[in-house]
């Protein structure tokens, strides 16, 4: 099955657009008329480099306000078409997408619309062109696809077909099976798009917000399947206009748009396997089992000072690598690697971000299959030679340029800390961590959607609705992914002057700000961390007379909260509770919670005055408190 996408989706120039849309592995392109025309290339050149790119036109568009028009606006309308059927010659392209008219003038009726288009298919015919009539969902007469159907089916011409836009059934909340009972062979076209689900102006909410398939709210994979469900058998194209992605990088944004095609029609022939979708075989997406460990790469120089960190965090160096500068720290079932290597991947990573988390290995069912699926998405892998006798981990690029690994218990797992490390004496009794709760990734506000459609097509991971986290300083968008047992929280940075915003900026783009473990007492805990000297954030009085009478919570509990700095918050499901120790030089901090009851969430209510605290315990000598 083709792939495409319209030019509209990306940013740049028009062969900036055809190289990022070549190289992401897409088969063709629509032809934005208002690109062609912004250009300075004569029609049959911009023919000659889409095809020297290994691309195809698959669609001109969009004619607009055509059918239904009195005169003198009705031969206008014709005149105006049989120009662009001459440009599409120049150009190579053989489909051209008419939307349904938003003229004012516009007398609609099912019979006049259809005796427009069966005319117009008479002109296109000899030409060797097609028409394919849309249902905008915004149009003035015709907005459902099943309308537009009424006027193909009537208008009864072999050059006229329908053009199916996913945006513009599902935004009207219109049944996507409906189309099921349209002819397959009639359908000319179809356009694919997400959205966050909004309440707004459908126009604004199309020219604005839609986003790549698995990047919203919208059931993209519903009207994928009734679609196919027809017989139709032509290309699936994006069609995407989002402010963000205007002004993205065209090669990031269009590697997007090919792994969410891809992730979709895999979607699509798991959930019903009976529809012909033409895709190379690859392994289904899997639920993390677990973190297996996390890597920490800083300097000689500051091993010590990272290690006395671990330490009054309850965590043992129990092991060291045969071969590197690495130490394993544990504590429950949590590991952690402190990398000093003087080269390979963890060395360059200091060198770019200073003391960073370079490394996130995942426990999953399948490493191999893991990183299969990764490379049938368009997901580069990552290969360094191994030193002899040492493991290969499967890995790929993740957040901030570092790895995910794969590990899993056939093959990985029980070997890695049998031969990659030698057993040493513990050194701390712990403080009762148990496991990683969640990770904490920062970036750019406008690489969210990236991410996450990263994390849902790879292990089908699910989204929480996205929050603003508000700093003194600016906002915050966050999103929590979650898949098996995997949790990560994005953190989208706009303003610089944010915490998060000061981390992307100082790092240099390190992924990892901060890590939260798990304690099945946060209370035994945090007394536990104080009488090791562990920095713990002090939280404001006001926030404890707040939080009480919010949540009408026992004087007694608030009492023991206030006196170990621990944060509260509730929903339906139970209890959360949460610390914090102080940020550390290079940004990173640590957060320790406890979970009762089927609670969900990551304390966002919280937030604010967490980053209010960070901020006071942060801001330098001599300056105004908040």
């Amino acid at each position: 099955m083709k792939t495409s996408i319209a030019t509209v989706s990306i940013s740049g120039s028009f062969p900036e657009k055809l190289e990022a849309i070549a190289k992401a592995g897409f088969d063709g392109i629509e032809i934005f008329e208002q690109d062609f025309i912004a250009s300075d290339y004569a029609p049959r050149d911009i023919g000659a480099m889409v095809r020297d790119h290994g691309l195809a036109i698959t669609l001109f568009q969009p004619f607009r306000d055509f059918e239904g028009l009195p005169e003198p606006y009705r031969s206008r309308a014709f005149a105006r078409a049989e120009r662009k059927f001459d440009l599409m010659a120049d150009l190579g392209a053989e489909l051209m997408l008419v939307c349904s008219t938003v003229h004012p003038a516009a007398m609609g009726g099912i019979d006049r619309a259809a005796a427009d288009f069966h005319a117009l298919a008479e002109i296109a015919a000899p030409r060797g062109l097609r028409v394919g009539f849309e249902a905008l969902a915004w149009g003035r007469h015709i907005n459902d696809h099943r309308d537009a159907w009424e006027v193909v089916r009537r208008a009864d011409h072999a050059n006229l077909g329908l053009i199916l836009d996913s945006f513009h059934t599902l935004a009207r909340k219109i049944d996507p099976e409906t189309i099921r009972r349209i002819h397959g062979d009639k359908i000319f076209f179809v356009q694919l798009a997400d959205a966050p689900a909004i309440e707004m102006d459908l126009l604004y909410w199309s020219r604005h917000f839609r986003n790549m398939p698995g990047e919203g709210d919208l059931d993209v994979t519903g009207f994928l399947r009734a679609v196919l469900a027809t017989g139709y058998e032509g290309p699936l194209s994006l069609e995407i206009f989002n402010d963000q992605f205007r002004a993205g990088l065209p090669r990031l944004v269009a590697q997007d748009g090919y792994r969410s095609l891809i992730d979709l029609m895999d979607r699509v022939r798991r959930a019903e396997p009976a529809l012909a979708v033409d895709l190379p075989a690859f392994p289904a997406p899997k639920p993390v089992q677990d973190i297996e460990f996390i890597e920490i790469v800083t300097a000689p120089e500051t091993a010590r000072e990272v290690g006395d960190f671990l330490t009054a965090l309850g965590f043992s160096a129990t092991a060291s690598h045969v071969s590197k500068q690495v130490t394993r720290w544990q504590q429950g079932a949590i590991n952690i690697l402190v990398n000093t290597q003087g080269s390979g991947f963890a060395h360059s990573s200091y060198v770019a971000h200073g003391t960073t988390v370079s490394e996130i290995a995942l426990r999953v069912p399948d490493a191999m299959a893991a990183q299969a699926r990764a490379e049938a998405l368009g997901i580069a892998p990552y290969r360094q030679t191994p030193v002899s006798g040492e493991l290969d981990i499967p890995a790929i690029r993740g957040v901030g340029g570092s790895l995910l690994r794969f590990v899993d218990d056939a093959t990985t797992l029980g070997q890695i800390w049998d031969l990659d490390f030698t057993a040493a004496k513990p050194t701390a009794k712990g403080a009762g961590l148990t496991r990683i709760d969640h990770i904490a990734q920062t970036m750019a506000y406008d690489e969210m959607l990236s991410w996450s459609l990263f994390y849902h097509a790879l292990f089908d991971a699910q989204k929480a609705p996205m929050v603003d986290v508000v700093d003194p300083d600016g906002l915050v968008r966050s999103q929590a992914v979650e898949t098996g047992a995997l949790r990560i929280t994005l953190n989208g940075a706009e303003a610089r002057r944010t915490l998060a915003g000061r981390f992307v900026e100082d790092s240099f783009g390190s992924a990892v700000q901060h890590i939260a473990f798990a304690s099945d007492d946060i209370f035994a805990t945090a007394a536990a961390l104080a009488a090791a000297g562990f920095p713990i954030l002090q939280i404001g009085g006001n926030y404890y007379d707040d939080v009480e009478a919010r949540f009408g919570l026992d004087p007694a509990l608030t009492v023991r909260m206030r006196a170990a700095n621990v944060l509260y918050d509730e929903d339906a499901g139970g209890q959360f509770f949460q610390l914090y120790s102080l940020t550390r030089p290079e940004g990173l901090f640590i957060e320790i919670v406890q979970r009762q009851g089927g609670y969900r969430g990551y304390g966002a209510p919280n937030a604010p005055f967490r980053i209010a605290a960070q901020k006071r315990a942060t801001r330098p000598a001599g300056l105004p408190k908040f």
